[in-house]
């Protein structure tokens, strides 16, 4: 397949303000068009832009994710380093303590992965209907 339109020698020169091309600019980066002049051109001649479609909620689901996997990822960190404290303690009153705060990392790690079935259901249920 070749270039549909490989003659274009033709240039036209378009001053804006800085406001009309910021309104340009972001009704392009909204669409499929790869290059600013593709999307001008298809304006031109009234051709139909193709724009994506953005998801708030899903937007809103994968900001939350984000948080619960940085959270998760601390927690995880956490209990690696109270289990390889645990791999090199030699007294029992030390062993005694981290086990305490291993389980209390137990809790939280599996509370934060309940949280994150909970918004993975109710984002499911929003979808479904």
């Amino acid at each position: 397949m070749g270039r549909e339109n490989s003659n274009r020698t033709r240039i036209i020169g378009l001053r804006q303000t800085p406001a009309e091309y910021t309104k340009i600019e972001r009704k392009w980066k909204a669409s499929t068009c790869r290059k600013l002049s593709d999307y001008v051109r298809h304006s031109l001649f009234e051709k139909p832009v193709t724009s994506y479609y953005r998801n708030q909620s899903l937007y809103e689901f994968m900001a939350e994710m984000v948080q619960l996997r940085n959270e998760l990822n601390h927690i995880g960190n956490n209990f690696n380093q109270a289990v390889k404290r645990l791999h090199t303690l030699n007294q029992i009153t030390e062993f005694r303590s981290w086990l305490i705060a291993y389980e209390v990392e137990k809790k939280t790690l599996f509370n934060k992965v309940d949280e994150i079935k909970k918004h993975v259901q109710k984002i499911a249920e929003l979808w479904l209907q």
